[in-house]
C-alpha cells in the first residue's frame, strides 16, 4: 500500500456519505449526473473539459493538442494513411458513425434501440423489413402490420447503458465483441466475470460509471470536483479508460487500485483523486495528535513529520511549538522552514537516547551534561564532514531558540509536555559557534556573465515559451524575487505622476501587497508585450482575474501563474545548453599576479543570484545603502547589505593594490613600501582613518569624531593629514568640475563680496586638485595592461564597500547598462 493509499485509508471520517455530501449540486449538474443511470456527460464549452471540434464536417470529437493540426485522434490516422494532402483530406472526408451512442428504432412507439444511423431499425423490425417484406424503410414502417415492440431490457454487461438487441442479453456491440473474443480463443468461460469487469461501448462524451461500488463512484465524483477547482484539465479520453480500469480491478475502493499496473495518464488521474480523497475531512484539530501532519491542514503543502523523535515530551513540546509557530509564517516554503527546526531536535533527540540510559523519555532526568554532550556530538560530526560548519551554528541557534520559546509558552507548566524539565537544560549564548567564514564574494553575477546572458536571451524563448524569457527578463531588470515576478498580476504596469513607468507587485515573503518599484520604459515594453501576449491568449478572462505569466498547464482561464520551481528548472536547461563563460581571473604564475580569461562555474547562474546582481549594480553605482534598502524592498539595512557584502579576502587584495598607487596633498606617492607594513595598514584603516568625500583622513580629532570634527572645514588638499589613492579618483575628477562649475556661477551670481569672497573657490585649492588628478592619471597610464585590469578590479571591489560620504558633492551616476539597449536598472 502506497503512502497515499495508507493516508486515505486512515481517514476515520471519510465514508461515501461523506463525500457524497461534500460533492456540490452545481458539479454535478455541471457533469449531468444522475445517480440512477450513473453517466457523466462532459460538458461542451467548459474551459477544462472541452477543446476545440474536429475540423472534419460532422465530426463531434475534440481537438486537444496543436500538432493533431486540428483533427481528432482517430481523423488524423486517417488522413495519415490516406496519401491525400491536408487541405483536399479536410474538405473531402467525412465523419465516421462510430462513438455515437444509441439511436432510436424509426418504427413509431418501438421501444427498442435502431442498429445504427444508416440502419435505423431494431434487429427484429430490421429482419422484418430485409426478409419477410423486401420493402424500403419508409414503406415498412408504413405498412399496417408494422408494430412497435417492448424493451429487452438493458445489456447484461454492468457498464453499458444499452439495451439487449436479442434474447442472448447483450447489446449489438457487446455481442459483437464477445463473438470476436470467442473467435480468437480468448474466451475463458467466465461470462459473470466478464460481464462485471468488460468496459461499455464507447460513446463521445460520455463516461460510463455503472458498475462501480457506491463509494468508487463517490470517490471519483468528489475527486473529479477538487480537480476541477484546482484548474487541471480534464480529458475524457483519459476519464473513460481510468473508470475502465478501476472497474476491472474489482476494489472496493481507490485507495485498493494497484498503481504499478496503470498507464501513465491512468496513473497521475488516480494519484490526484487519491491525494483529495487523502485532504478530506482533515483539520488541525485532526492533524495536531498524529506524529505525521498533512501541511494542507495547515495551509501548505507537503507533511510535517514529528516521528524520527523518539522522546514522547519533547515530540509533544515540538507540536506544540509547531502549532504556535505556523500561523506566524507568511513565506512561500513554510514548510520546509518549520521542518528544518524540526530536524534540530530530532538531532537533540538522538543524542538523548544514545546517552541516557533511558533514552532520555524521563524529562526530570535530563540536565545540562546532556546539553554539553549534546554540543561535543555536532563537533564531532562537523570534524567527520558528516555536517556541515554552517548546519552546526544553525542546529544550535534553532534548538536555543526553541527551548526558550517553549518556555514562554508555559510548557515547563504541570499538565505540560516539559513539566519538571531543568533549568539547566538550554543553551547559551557561548554554545552557538561563530558563523564560518564565507569565502564567496557574494552570489552576484560578474559583469561579464550578466552580459554574455543578456545576449543569449533570444535563445531562451526559442522553443516556443515566451514567458519564460519574460519572467528572466524581468527578474534580471528589476532584481525582484522569481516568485514575485511569476506571480505578477495582468494589470502590474502603472504610471507615477511624471508618466513614468512602474511595477506593482506582492512582496510575498514580508507579506506587503502593493509595492512599487521605478522601471525603465525597456522593461516596461516588456511588460507591454506579455501582456498582449496573454490578453490573446485568454481574450474572456476579466482583467483583474489575469496572470501576466500564466501557466501553460491546468489553466484554461489564465488565472493560475507560473511556477517558480518550473522556471528554475527551465533556466537551468537554458544555462547548461549555452557556451562556456568566460571571465577574467587573477592567477599567480611564477609568483605574479596575471590576469587569465577562466570559465566560470555555472551552477552559480541561478535565478536568485540576478538579484544580488540587482543590488550590485547599484551599489557599485554608488547608490546610498538607504535607497538601496527601499529599492530591495528590505525593511532592515542588515539585510541589503548581505546582498552586496565583499569578504574579508578580497577586500584585503583589493586595499593593497589600490595602496600602492597612494599620493598626499601634493600627489606625491607615499606607499612606495605597502607590503612591508601591509598588517599595519589594514589595522589603520580600520580604527586609525576616516572617510571624507574624496580621500582619507588620519587626523585623530577628526578620526576621534568620525569626520565630522575637520579643522579646516573640509579643505582637505591643504591639510598633510589627507591622503587619497587610485580608487578615488572618480570623486576627485567630480569635485574638480564642481569648483570650476562653482566659480563660473559665483561671478556672475548677485551677492556680497565678503560672501562670494568666503564661498568663491581659490585658484591654489583648484590648482592642488588638478595636479592631484593628473598625477594618479599619469600612473596609471604608465602601468601595463595587466596592471591596469588588475587596478580595475580592485577599485571596484573598495568601492563596493565604502562607506558613501556625502558634502553635497557631485553623486555617481546610475548603473551601467548589461547591454546597448537594456535598462541599467
Amino acid at each position: 500500500m502506497t503512502a497515499i493509499h495508507a493516508a486515505v485509508a486512515a481517514l476515520p471520517d471519510c465514508p461515501p456519505g461523506g463525500l457524497r455530501e461534500a460533492t456540490s449540486q452545481e458539479f454535478l449538474e455541471l457533469m449531468r449526473w444522475d445517480p440512477q443511470i450513473r453517466l457523466l456527460h462532459i460538458p461542451r464549452g467548459h474551459p477544462q473539459f472541452s477543446a476545440p471540434d474536429c475540423l472534419i464536417e460532422g465530426c463531434d470529437k475534440m481537438v486537444y493538442y496543436a500538432h493533431q493540426r486540428g483533427l481528432c485522434v482517430g481523423c488524423m490516422h486517417r488522413w495519415q494513411g490516406s496519401g491525400q494532402g491536408f487541405e483536399e483530406f479536410t474538405a473531402t472526408a467525412k465523419r465516421l458513425w462510430r462513438a455515437i451512442g444509441e439511436v432510436d428504432c424509426e418504427v413509431p412507439q418501438c421501444a427498442r434501440a435502431g442498429k445504427g444511423r444508416t440502419t435505423p431499425l431494431c434487429s427484429a423490425h430490421l429482419y422484418q423489413q430485409q426478409r419477410i417484406f423486401k420493402v424500403s424503410l419508409e414503406e415498412f414502417v408504413r405498412l399496417p402490420s408494422t408494430r412497435p415492440l417492448e424493451t429487452l431490457g438493458p445489456c447484461y454487461v454492468v457498464a453499458c447503458y444499452r439495451q439487449r438487441q436479442s434474447l442472448a442479453g447483450y447489446c449489438s456491440g457487446h455481442k459483437t465483441r464477445r463473438a470476436a473474443l470467442i473467435r480468437a480463443g480468448k474466451w475463458d468461460g467466465e461470462e459473470d466475470l466478464w460481464r462485471r469487469t468488460t468496459s461499455a461501448i464507447s460513446q463521445s462524451g460520455v463516461i460510463s460509471l455503472r458498475g462501480l461500488p457506491d463509494r468508487v463512484v463517490d470517490e471519483i465524483l468528489y475527486g473529479l470536483q477538487e480537480r476541477v477547482r484546482e484548474g487541471v484539465m480534464q480529458k475524457d479520453y483519459i476519464l473513460r479508460p481510468f473508470c475502465d480500469w478501476v472497474r476491472a480491478q474489482q476494489v472496493a475502493s481507490l485507495t485498493e487500485l494497484e498503481l504499478g499496473t496503470a498507464r501513465r495518464a491512468q496513473g497521475d488521474l488516480a494519484r490526484g483523486i487519491l491525494k483529495h480523497l487523502g485532504w478530506f475531512g482533515l483539520s488541525p484539530e485532526t492533524e495536531r495528535h498524529k506524529d505525521i501532519w498533512a501541511g494542507v491542514a495547515f495551509g501548505t503543502d507537503g507533511n510535517i513529520y514529528f516521528d524520527k523523535i523518539s522522546q514522547p515530551w519533547l515530540r509533544e513540546a515540538a507540536k506544540v511549538w509547531t502549532l504556535d509557530d505556523l500561523p506566524q509564517r507568511r513565506t512561500k516554503h513554510v514548510r520546509s522552514i518549520v521542518q528544518a527546526h524540526i530536524n534540530s531536535v530530532v538531532q537533540l533527540s538522538v543524542s538523548l537516547r544514545i546517552n541516557r540510559p533511558d533514552g532520555g523519555n524521563d524529562v526530570r532526568s535530563v540536565f545540562r551534561d546532556d546539553v554539553v554532550l549534546f554540543l561535543h556530538r555536532l563537533v564531532l560530526l562537523t570534524e567527520r564532514e558528516e555536517m556541515s560548519p554552517s548546519a552546526h551554528v544553525r542546529v544550535i541557534r534553532s534548538l536555543k531558540q526553541l527551548l526558550a520559546r517553549m518556555r514562554t509558552l508555559g510548557l515547563t507548566q504541570p499538565g505540560q509536555p516539559l513539566h519538571g524539565l531543568c533549568d539547566s537544560f538550554a543553551f547559551r549564548p557561548e554554545d552557538v559557534p561563530d558563523e564560518p567564514e564565507d569565502s564567496e564574494a557574494g552570489r552576484d553575477l560578474p559583469p561579464e556573465v550578466m552580459a554574455q546572458l543578456c545576449e543569449h536571451l533570444d535563445s531562451l524563448g526559442a522553443k516556443g515559451a515566451p514567458e519564460i524569457r519574460t519572467t528572466v527578463e524581468l527578474i534580471i531588470d528589476t532584481g525582484r524575487r522569481p516568485d514575485e515576478i511569476c506571480r505578477l498580476p495582468y494589470d502590474c504596469l502603472e504610471r507615477d505622476g511624471d508618466g513614468k513607468p512602474v511595477l506593482v507587485y506582492d512582496n510575498h515573503k514580508s507579506a506587503r501587497k502593493a509595492r512599487r518599484l521605478p522601471i525603465s520604459g525597456a522593461t516596461a515594453a516588456v511588460i507591454i508585450a506579455q501582456q498582449e501576449r496573454t490578453r490573446a491568449r485568454f481574450p474572456n478572462t476579466p482583467v483583474h482575474q489575469l496572470k501576466l505569466l500564466p501557466t501553460t498547464l491546468a489553466n484554461s482561464t489564465g488565472t493560475k501563474p507560473l511556477r517558480s520551481e518550473w522556471v528554475t528548472t527551465r533556466h537551468r536547461s537554458w544555462v547548461d545548453s549555452l557556451p562556456e563563460f568566460l571571465v577574467p581571473t587573477v592567477v599567480e604564475v611564477d609568483g605574479r599576479p596575471v590576469t587569465k580569461m577562466l570559465p566560470f562555474d555555472k551552477a552559480k547562474i541561478f535565478l536568485y543570484a540576478y538579484r544580488h546582481s540587482y543590488a550590485q549594480r547599484h551599489a557599485d553605482a554608488g547608490v546610498l545603502p538607504d535607497a538601496l534598502r527601499a529599492l530591495m524592498d528590505h525593511r532592515q539595512l542588515s539585510t541589503t547589505q548581505q546582498y552586496y557584502r565583499v569578504n574579508e579576502q578580497r577586500k584585503r587584495e583589493a586595499v593593497d593594490r589600490v595602496t600602492t598607487m597612494q599620493f598626499d596633498r601634493h600627489g606625491n606617492r607615499v606607499w612606495r613600501q605597502a607590503q612591508l607594513v601591509l598588517d599595519s595598514e589594514h589595522a589603520r584603516r580600520a580604527i586609525g582613518e576616516v572617510q571624507v568625500p574624496y580621500g582619507l583622513c588620519t587626523e585623530p580629532t577628526n578620526v576621534a569624531a568620525g569626520g565630522h570634527d575637520c579643522p579646516v572645514r573640509f579643505r582637505c588638499v591643504g591639510c598633510s593629514h589627507f591622503r587619497t589613492d587610485v580608487s578615488y579618483l572618480p570623486d576627485l575628477e567630480a569635485y574638480l568640475a564642481d569648483l570650476l562649475r562653482g566659480r563660473e556661477r559665483l561671478a556672475a551670481f548677485a551677492a556680497d563680496s565678503w560672501a562670494k569672497a568666503e564661498a568663491m573657490p581659490s585658484d591654489e585649492e583648484i590648482t592642488r586638485v588638478r595636479r592631484l588628478v593628473k598625477r594618479v592619471r599619469d600612473d596609471l597610464e604608465d602601468l601595463t595592461d595587466e596592471d591596469k585590469i588588475q587596478i580595475k578590479e580592485a577599485v571596484t571591489v573598495v568601492r563596493r564597500t565604502r562607506r558613501v560620504v556625502s558634502l553635497g558633492l557631485p553623486r555617481i551616476g546610475p548603473p551601467e547598462a548589461l547591454r546597448p539597449g537594456r535598462p541599467t536598472g
